[in-house]
């Protein structure tokens, strides 16, 4: 169950949303997450009220079209799955949005089970037995040991 951000600077409604997808469905195809499993903030800056700082960092030039896209997720992928969703994104970020891969910038944080609550306050992929009885706790469909988000 990823939590996805992406902030774009001077983008409209449509550009987000192709960039949404595009994070979507990099993680369905490089990491496994469900297709269903979607839970993204998407906000667009003006670069007057808000707006995006960048610069030239290690050898990548970034302009205006700079996208930030932070992902939290579960730990337990591997260094070659990161690298393969960093990758997928750029290329679908390009596709579906014409943003350059350049201008794509990922991070990704990790945390463990008891970091998630998905609704009624309760941490429903890492159930206790005192409440795994409780009618607010019901598990996930993917069961409280599954491997997504």
């Amino acid at each position: 169950m990823p939590f996805v951000r992406i902030d774009a600077l001077r983008t409209d409604p449509g550009r987000l949303d192709a960039l949404g997808r595009a994070v979507h469905d990099a993680l369905v195809e490089t990491i496994g997450i469900p297709p269903d499993d979607r839970f993204q903030v998407l906000v667009g800056h003006d670069g007057i009220g808000s707006t995006l700082r960048y610069d030239d960092y290690l050898g990548v030039h970034r302009d205006s079209g700079i996208v930030y896209v932070a992902i939290t997720l579960r730990s337990g992928r591997t260094p070659d799955q990161k690298r393969s969703l960093y990758r997928r994104i750029a290329e679908l970020a390009q596709v579906y949005a014409g943003t350059e891969p350049r201008n794509v910038f990922v991070t990704l944080t990790e945390n463990e089970s008891v970091d998630w609550s998905l609704g009624h306050g309760t941490a429903q992929y890492s159930l206790s037995p005192e409440t795994a009885g409780s009618p607010l706790a019901d598990p996930p469909p993917h069961g409280p040991a599954a491997p997504f988000g």
